[in-house]
């Protein structure tokens, strides 16, 4: 059972215990910032002073200056975890794996008894030598999976040299966390769960086959800087912000155009669908979460959009049904276009309809889902009810997708022939021009069933907001 981890050391007792020594490897923002920046060498030592192995049967050990982690048979994660918890800091390291091996570093990672056994859980930036290529990415082990994918960045997918040298960049600085991977823009999240934590290398569990020869991953030119780390972050960058604070925008979103369609406190911008004030009952607000529990109907925003990105964390309590609307029908029958929000594991619906067309992130009745960006893992990436999962629409004139988790579940143009086909067999088919309204507000059902809702917010796409 792996063991939480106490500071047993200062930060500067640790790099004398690694044997700290100014690093050689290249500078982050330009020649002046690398001889002026006081980076300090954290790569392990021989003896792996001021580290310590945890999870899984991985070996660890020092050759050449590098860590090595060696993959073991066994089903978990390995890990070499820092004995000093870290808060701010920027660090930098170079990486290689074996095409077959997963890993990762831990960025303010945690180990709590109460939390799961003391499992290592947290922040992690990805090392991903699959077809996939989502290194660089923000991965929250064994805790909310994706914060940020690589399925919209491809410019960082594409610079992964797999089986050579990758140099990475992390700076973790108050809330917000941003990675580079061979100087491209990879990460940036704002997200207030872990304000400090250790540093951990990773070596993933793989089949025991493959653990067979013992895939490795090896690390080196490691170093941090801890001392006022904000005045070496590198400059703004073009990458989109995803933002995981509750009824908050970070800096980056609010200039991105984000907007919160929910506060947090109150049901300002929302009606009854079918007219009038918000309902009186069957919803609620508390602790900055919108819960619908029925009777009440369903609810809708007080404007309508056109062309707009829409994030929503929802939560599911078990064997609950729900959606999320748009496109929605002008006659006020609340017919329209809907993300299916289901625990597809109890609810009778996830077994109607055709081929999984009423399942979770479906367009329901119309369009099953399926893991668009990752073909050789066809499944859904699912927080089970009771956690949070985060849904995202997107509506472009006639392009729509729908996003899970960080992966695009479906995809498909409003009023092509397709779309109609698949209109003509679903239960909307005597509908004349189902879902090809040209905007409305967004829908939230009532279905009886009790989900939450927080972090409602929009973006506007091409200047285009109907009114």
């Amino acid at each position: 059972m792996a063991t939480p981890w106490a500071s047993t050391l200062s930060i500067g007792a640790l790099l004398l215990a690694t044997g700290a020594v100014p690093s050689p490897h290249g500078a982050g923002a330009n020649a002046q910032q690398a001889t002026a920046a006081p980076w300090r060498d954290l790569t392990p030592k021989a003896g792996l002073a001021g580290w310590r192995p945890t999870g899984g049967e991985a070996t660890y050990t020092v050759e050449n200056g590098e860590l090595v982690g060696r993959a073991m048979p066994g089903k978990a994660n390995s890990w070499l975890v820092s004995d000093v918890r870290f808060g701010d800091y920027i660090m930098e390291f170079e990486a290689k794996t074996d095409p077959t091996l997963n890993s990762g570093v831990m960025v303010r990672g945690q180990s709590r008894a109460d939390y799961r056994n003391g499992v290592v859980h947290g922040y992690q930036a990805e090392i991903d030598p699959s077809p996939r290529g989502w290194s660089g990415g923000m991965y929250d082990e064994q805790r909310r999976q994706w914060l940020y994918s690589l399925g919209r960045n491809d410019a960082a997918r594409r610079t992964f040299r797999s089986g050579d040298w990758n140099r990475y960049r992390i700076e973790a600085i108050g809330n917000r966390i941003r990675t580079w991977i061979n100087g491209v823009p990879a990460t940036d999240i704002v997200d207030d769960t872990d304000a400090s934590g250790f540093i951990a290398f990773q070596v993933h569990a793989v089949p025991d086959e493959v653990a067979a020869r013992h895939p490795e991953v090896r690390f080196r030119n490691v170093r941090v800087i801890t001392d006022r780390p904000q005045r070496y972050a590198l400059a703004e960058t073009q990458l989109p912000q995803a933002g995981w604070l509750a009824n908050r925008l970070g800096p980056a979103e609010q200039r991105a155009g984000w907007k919160l369609l929910f506060d947090g406190r109150s049901n300002a911008g929302w009606r009854a669908a079918k007219g009038g004030a918000f309902p009186a009952k069957g919803w609620s607000i508390a602790d900055g979460v919108l819960s619908v529990t029925g009777g009440g109907g369903d609810i809708v925003t007080a404007s309508p959009y056109r062309d707009y990105e829409l994030s929503v964390d929802f939560r599911l309590t078990e064997g609950a049904n729900s959606g999320i609307k748009y496109r929605v029908a002008p006659d006020g029958s609340g017919k329209g276009l809907e993300y299916q929000l289901l625990d597809d594991a109890r609810h009778p619906d996830a077994k109607m309809g055709r081929d999984g067309n009423r399942t979770l992130a479906a367009l329901y009745d119309l369009i099953a889902p399926a893991n668009l960006l990752d073909p050789k893992s066809p499944g859904k990436r699912i927080n089970p009810p009771g956690e949070w999962n985060r849904a995202v629409i997107v509506v472009r004139g006639n392009h729509v997708e729908h996003w899970l988790n960080g992966f695009k579940m479906v995809e498909y143009e409003r009023g092509s022939p397709a779309f109609r086909a698949a209109v003509a067999q679903s239960k909307f088919a005597a509908e004349q021009g189902f879902g090809e309204w040209p905007s409305s507000p967004i829908l939230l059902q009532d279905h009886g069933d009790r989900v939450d809702f927080r972090s409602i917010k929009l973006r506007t796409l091409k200047g285009s907001e109907a009114r």
